[in-house]
């Protein structure tokens, strides 16, 4: 997966956390609409973070300088 790609994805679900905490679950009329789980919700924000900073930092080793 790229790079934007995975920061749409982000944007997304940050968006999805937002609702969540704005109201788990609402009604429309008789019929009663859930949103997904907070948790999981966290969980896909925290790994696809982690996949954006893997991809953003620069390829090699970083080794300490010495002075």
């Amino acid at each position: 997966m790229n790079l934007t790609t995975l920061k749409s994805r982000l944007e997304n679900y940050l968006e999805a956390e937002r609702k969540i905490l704005l109201g788990q679950s609402y009604k429309i009329g008789s019929r009663e609409l859930t949103r997904a789980n907070l948790s999981d919700v966290r969980a896909a924000i925290e790994s696809i973070s982690e996949q954006i900073d893997s991809m953003e930092r620069p390829a090699g080793r970083i080794r300490p300088v010495v002075f």
